[in-house]
C-alpha cells in the first residue's frame, strides 16, 4: 500500500459511499471497486461490506483504515517538518476553535495571517471546547481555542477576557429578573458557562426562572433575544454594541462575570513555523 492507497481507503470510511468516493477522489467507480480488491485481496480480508445503502466497514477493515489514518499523519508531520527548513512559512495550519470565537473573533485574526503569509494554507474546525481539547490531544490539530479555564499542561497563551451581559427589550435591572414571567433564553454549551451562570442565579435569588427555553446556538439565542422572545444571558463577544435592547453587565458582590479565551498546544506545535506565524498575527488583536 501507498500514500493514494492510504487516502483512498480514508475518503471510502468517511462517505461509506463508492459512489460519492469516487467523485471526491476523482476517478471511475469500476477502477475505485478494482483497487480495492486488490488492496483486500493483498490482505486476504474483505475490508467493506458492500450493500445497496452503502458500504459497512469490517473489523479488519476498521484496523486498517486507522492504519491508513495513522500513516497520513505521519507523513503530513514529516511533510511539515521538512517545510520548516525553508525561510518562508509554507504548511497547512491546522486549527480547532470554539464555535463562538470562530464566528466573532477569529476571522480578521486569519486574514491578518493570510495576507503576511501568501504560502501557508489553513484547516479550520469549530466546534464544543470538548471536541476542541480532544481534537489537540489526539494530534488532528496544531493549536485549539477554546472558552473557560483550560485542564491543559502544555503550552497556553490567554488571548482575551469578556465580559457577560444580561440581554433583553423589557428588562433594565438585573433585580427585575425574578419578577418578570418572560422566559430565559439559554443555549447549549459544554463548557462551564452553564454551571456559571447557575451559580450566579443562585446566589441571586431563591428562585428558579419562571421559564426556560434552551436552544443548540448562541446565535439563536441572541436573536430570540433582539426579536424580544425572552431575556438571554450572553458574553460581550457576541454583541457589537448597536443592537436595539437594553445590556446589563452581571456582577457578583465580589467581581463582575467575565469568561476566558484560551490559546493551546502542544511545544512541537508551537514550534511550527506556520503556528509561530499564527501566533504573531493573533499578538496584534490581543487588546482589540
Amino acid at each position: 500500500m501507498n500514500h493514494s492507497d492510504y487516502h483512498m481507503l480514508d475518503i471510502l470510511a468517511e462517505e461509506m459511499n463508492m459512489r460519492k468516493a469516487a467523485e471526491r477522489l476523482f476517478v471511475s467507480q469500476p477502477a475505485l471497486s478494482q483497487r480495492l480488491q486488490s488492496i483486500e485481496k493483498e490482505w486476504q480480508k474483505s475490508l467493506f461490506i458492500r450493500s445497496k445503502k452503502g458500504l459497512t466497514l469490517t473489523p479488519a477493515g476498521e484496523m486498517i483504515v486507522n492504519m491508513a489514518r495513522e500513516m497520513i499523519k505521519k507523513e503530513e508531520a514529516v511533510r511539515e517538518q521538512i517545510l520548516a527548513l525553508d525561510t518562508k512559512v509554507y504548511g497547512t495550519l491546522k486549527i480547532a476553535c470554539a464555535s463562538i470565537v470562530g464566528q466573532n473573533w477569529l476571522p480578521k485574526v486569519l486574514k491578518d495571517f493570510v495576507e503576511t503569509n501568501a504560502h501557508a494554507r489553513i484547516s479550520l474546525m469549530t466546534g464544543w471546547s470538548s471536541e476542541i481539547l480532544q481534537a489537540v490531544y489526539n494530534g488532528d490539530v496544531h493549536i485549539g481555542i477554546i472558552r473557560g479555564t483550560p485542564d491543559w499542561k502544555g503550552p497556553k497563551l490567554h488571548l482575551f477576557q469578556d465580559q457577560l451581559y444580561l440581554v433583553d427589550k423589557e428588562i433594565k435591572r438585573v433585580e427585575d429578573l425574578h419578577l418578570t414571567n418572560r422566559p430565559f433564553i439559554q443555549f447549549k454549551s459544554d463548557s462551564t458557562y452553564y454551571q456559571e451562570i447557575q451559580e450566579w442565579w443562585g446566589r441571586q435569588f431563591q428562585i428558579s426562572p419562571r421559564q426556560n427555553i434552551v436552544v443548540d446556538q448562541i446565535e439563536t439565542c441572541k436573536q430570540m433575544a433582539l426579536n424580544g422572545i425572552g431575556y438571554a444571558i450572553l458574553p460581550s463577544i457576541t454583541l457589537t454594541g448597536n443592537e436595539d435592547v437594553f445590556c446589563t453587565p452581571l456582577h457578583t458582590e465580589d467581581h463582575t462575570l467575565k469568561r476566558d479565551t484560551w490559546l493551546i498546544g502542544y511545544q512541537a506545535a508551537f514550534e511550527l513555523p506556520q503556528v509561530e506565524a499564527f501566533i504573531e498575527s493573533v499578538k496584534k488583536y490581543l487588546s482589540v
